[in-house]
């Protein structure tokens, strides 16, 4: 693409957003957080350290690079590797100790510096053991002390007493990891203890790691009861109703920019892929409510030469329609009513089925129309090899791929829960959903109703499900971006570089929300993350 048309396109997309967001948010919903009804690897790279004159910042990696971008505008830049996306560069030894550690497999600590890895924890216990047990304890200050190594020592004091009286000086994080060790290690008295130790730490409507830590005891508990599956449903509580499920969705959407990071980065890519094209078809693998195609519309009705014909196939999922309150012809009819209003030829498919059940037959492709694919938040709920021989992730890759898109749009969540035994990937989830309970926290009063019904039903149930569930009750299976780049890159795909507009256009978004999101640009990918966590990540192949 010439320059100037690269500053044209940009400047549409600045010169449109503010409108645009005023008449698109009426008719709000989502992508779905809440999953797909259809039932790892470790990923190294390179890490970008983030400097502005004294003050250290975060980090950016992932696979072998050629070329980046930062976008947070710091003046220095240094290189080294085998890091993970956004981790923070402290004098804390989280290098050697936790993020080279064989049970880490993305995890960056949370909050600055403030986060304690396992070498700090095991430190931790050997202190409250050697107070336990006394100066004349035969510990080995050279090896590293686990929970179950310093509760078996022999000692007046029963193990159960032991537990307890170790809690207390435990902060909530290792608390948590704690009980999460002991549950790995079938430990189920120490786990029962340190349990009724954090009921009385975590709270709904408390800090981020209070109201994070009552979800993820409930997902322990649920684990132990083996009943995961259950609880994952219903949360112990009263299942929402579509009009409020709504609502819960709009509070998060308001609050974060997860979502919008998602759809305005793929429209701009597509819209610069499809901008010789007449007709264009999109294939949207999980539609919602249709919310991200109002902004494409609106872009394409002012295009240079008159807007294109668009055609639309929107897949759906349980939730979705039960959140609308009816099946796809709603999201078609509301498409059509702005498409008609902007002066586009429009047309709608639905396909009311799950990713794993799309065939060849229900995506209706035609001779002559430039064909573009929308994975968003989408591909981690299709259960791969290690779930079921068929293996629907990679298959529905293979399946577009034989359509020879024009262009394909993913966004994922970066984070490794998918294959990961429990305790490493009990970590990556505390890690990772500690970034987003702040992000949110920054947004919402803590005794916001509305903020903690929204985290209840739209993150809780994800964590819940991520702890409490094994094979395929277990539909929260995210991956990092470079194990989805493997993959794609095996079914046929080749990555397309994005321009420098896609850029503009999530730093002019995020210009909305709290400074401490991040973007930042590396292997082709865009990276959106809280302070020092890459939480998402959006790029584009063909």
């Amino acid at each position: 693409m010439q320059a100037s048309q690269r500053t044209q396109m940009s400047g549409s997309v600045h010169g449109l957003y503010n409108q645009q967001m005023q008449q698109v948010e009426q008719y709000y919903a989502p992508y779905n957080v809440l999953k797909n009804s259809c039932k790892d690897s470790r990923s190294s790279g390179m890490q970008f350290s983030f400097q502005a004159q004294d003050e250290q910042f975060f980090t950016l990696d992932s696979s072998p690079a050629t070329d980046y971008v930062v976008n947070d505008s710091p003046p220095a830049l240094s290189v080294s590797s085998n890091r993970s996306p956004f981790s923070p560069q402290c004098s804390q030894s989280y290098m050697s100790d936790l993020h080279h550690s064989s049970d880490n497999t993305c995890g960056s600590p949370l909050s600055g510096c403030s986060g304690i890895d396992d070498g700090d924890l095991r430190h931790v216990l050997r202190e409250l053991e050697n107070k336990l047990l006394g100066p004349e304890s035969d510990t080995d200050d050279s090896c590293s002390c686990s929970l179950n190594d310093m509760v078996s020592k022999p000692s007046s004091i029963t193990r159960w007493n032991r537990v307890l009286d170790m809690a207390p000086s435990l902060n909530l994080k290792e608390l948590l990891d704690a009980c999460a060790e002991a549950v790995s290690d079938a430990d189920i008295s120490t786990a029962e203890a340190l349990m009724s130790a954090l009921e009385q730490r975590v709270s709904v409507s408390g800090e981020p790691m209070e109201r994070l830590g009552a979800y993820v005891l409930e997902g322990i508990r649920a684990r132990l009861l083996s009943s995961g599956s259950i609880i994952y449903k219903k949360l112990k509580c009263k299942e929402p109703t579509g009009s409020e499920l709504l609502s819960y969705m709009q509070v998060i959407f308001n609050m974060c920019p997860y979502y919008k990071f998602a759809y305005m980065s793929a429209n701009v890519i597509i819209r610069e892929a499809m901008m010789n094209e007449n007709r264009i078809h999109i294939i949207d693998f999980q539609i919602a409510q249709g919310s991200q195609w109002m902004f494409l519309l609106h872009d394409l009705a002012h295009r240079p030469g008159g807007p294109p014909f668009v055609r639309i196939t929107g897949v759906d999922d349980e939730e979705s329609a039960y959140a609308r309150g009816g099946g796809l012809q709603l999201v078609g009819e509301r498409l059509a009513e702005v498409a008609k209003s902007c002066g586009v030829p429009f047309e709608f498919h639905g396909a009311a089925l799950s990713g794993c059940e799309v065939q060849l037959e229900n995506l209706r492709v035609k001779h002559g129309e430039a064909l573009a694919v929308n994975f968003p938040y989408m591909l981690h709920h299709m259960p791969d090899e290690s779930v079921s021989t068929i293996n629907h992730r990679d298959r529905l890759l293979r399946l577009v791929k034989s359509l020879s898109p024009k262009i394909v749009t993913l966004v994922e969540q970066e984070s490794n829960t998918n294959t990961a035994p429990f305790l490493p990937r009990f970590r990556e989830t505390l890690d990772y959903y500690t970034a987003m309970f702040e992000s949110i926290d920054a947004a919402r009063p803590r005794d916001d109703k509305e903020r903690i019904s929204a985290e209840e039903h739209c993150v809780a149930r994800d964590v819940v499900n991520i702890i409490a569930c094994e094979g395929a009750d277990r539909v929260e299976r995210h991956e990092l971006f470079g194990k989805w780049r493997l993959r794609l890159m095996m079914a046929g795909f080749t990555q397309c570089q994005m321009s420098p507009s896609v850029g503009e256009t999530i730093k002019h978004m995020l210009k909305e929300y709290n400074p401490n999101y991040r973007y930042a640009e590396s292997e082709g990918a865009l990276y959106l993350g809280w302070k020092n966590r890459a939480l998402a990540t959006s790029s584009a192949w063909r």
